[in-house]
């Protein structure tokens, strides 16, 4: 779990300080891909206590094996599964095709086009991000010390 707080200091350190002065593209990414290393250290750690406690027989090896794995064991919980789902999207964006639009202005954003879809991410989009990982790092906290 200390690594995971680690990671989220850096990651809200991007997110509240660095995104609010350089307002580039490359702070975004960053934060995304600081987001995506977390999400994906907990899916780890949870995997690990749930086979310790015998709720899955096995650990799968491949990303989307586990990814699976862990929608199952958390599938009553909507923002879990959310975010779950936001993480297989931060996977992919490194071979996505991308577009800057406004650096260093107040209103930064990467369009990203995503499953025949063009996702804006700006300081919106971020702050909602933020919100669903802040409240699947408290659920696999939860998890974690039970």
């Amino acid at each position: 779990m200390e690594d995971i707080i680690k990671q989220k200091i850096s990651a809200d350190h991007l997110f509240y300080v660095s995104l609010k002065y350089t307002k580039t593209c490359d702070v975004i990414m960053n934060l995304i891909i600081r987001w995506r290393k977390m999400i994906e250290d907990s899916i780890e750690k949870i995997l690990k206590k749930a086979k310790k406690k015998k709720m899955i027989s096995s650990i799968p090896t491949s990303p989307i094996g586990k990814i699976e794995a862990v929608k199952k064991l958390f599938k009553k919980d909507k923002n879990f599964v959310e975010t779950v789902e936001i993480y297989e999207f931060f996977r992919k964006i490194d071979h996505l095709k991308k577009e800057r639009i406004g650096e260093f202005r107040k209103n930064v954003t990467l369009k990203v086009f995503y499953q025949g879809k063009e996702i804006n991410i700006n300081m919106e989009k971020l702050k909602e991000y933020n919100e669903k990982v802040e409240k699947f790092i408290s659920s696999v906290k939860q998890f974690l010390l039970l």
